[in-house]
């Protein structure tokens, strides 16, 4: 895809120096202001469709967040231009749906991988290649949510092109593929599910650049379905703290 006139990548609308090597990866473009507002004067630098661009600094380096919109196929978009103007390392930040009995609403779920249960990782791998986070950004995630006292699981996480799929399996004309599958997801200890993790992950590997995910328990479905407590939060807030954290400690080790 060519630049426009002024150099700026087609989808995302910022250049090279508009955005630094680390990048904060939200879904929602609400959610950026309130991410840039844990960096030194942070500036509004694109938004354009879903895309919306935010840097300023963090440890006295540039730093960036970028919002991707919902799924994979804008997500890799994302990824994809800003690898191709210098970014590095990618923190997905986000809401999920917990699946085990133990992983409830408000707490942290790390992916450390993700199941390939979407479109987007097949157009860049064979279903065979695992879609696998990077070691040190994991690593870094979790220390985060240590340090700041948050209750946090980390482990593989279930990647769909279909919210309601999900939560309106029943009603689909392929529900005995859907619940089967998700059954399976369960009996394999799968932690949650979302929607972008698989793609990004697939994704950075080929780039060779760092990537990790971190997400908000929205709701529990499997504890509903056995009447236990299941209240629904949506302030991202923690993933927010997790991910800056996690950014400031993977800066200090590059330097």
């Amino acid at each position: 895809m060519k630049y426009s006139e002024d150099n700026k990548q087609y989808h995302i609308d910022v250049s090279e120096e508009d955005i630094g090597k680390y990048v904060i990866l939200p879904g929602d473009p609400k959610r950026c202001e309130k991410i840039a507002a844990y960096f030194d004067d942070a500036k509004l630098v694109g938004d354009n469709r879903e895309y919306v661009t935010y840097t300023g600094n963090l440890e006295g380096v540039k730093v960036s967040v970028t919002s991707t919109g919902i799924g994979g196929p804008s997500a890799a978009i994302a990824m994809e231009e800003l690898t191709k103007i210098g970014a590095h390392t990618f923190i997905r930040i986000g809401t999920c749906g917990g699946m085990q009995e133990n992983i409830k609403s408000g707490e942290v779920v790390i992916a450390n991988a993700a199941i390939r249960a979407e479109g987007t990782s097949r157009e860049y791998a064979p279903i065979e290649f695992p879609a696998v986070s990077n070691f040190e950004v994991t690593s870094a995630l979790k220390s985060a949510s240590n340090k700041l006292n948050l209750k946090s699981h980390i482990g593989v996480v279930q990647c769909k092109d279909s919210f309601y799929g999900q939560h309106e399996a029943e009603r689909m004309p392929v529900s005995y593929e859907l619940e089967n599958r998700w059954n399976a997801w369960l009996k394999l200890g799968t932690l949650a599910s979302e929607m972008e993790s698989a793609a990004i992950f697939t994704i950075a590997n080929y780039l060779n650049v760092r990537c990790g995910s971190c997400f908000l328990v929205v709701a529990n479905q499997e504890r509903e379905k056995k009447g236990l407590e299941n209240p629904v939060v949506h302030d991202t807030e923690v993933a927010i703290k997790v991910a800056v954290e996690a950014l400031r400690e993977l800066i200090e080790k590059d330097k």
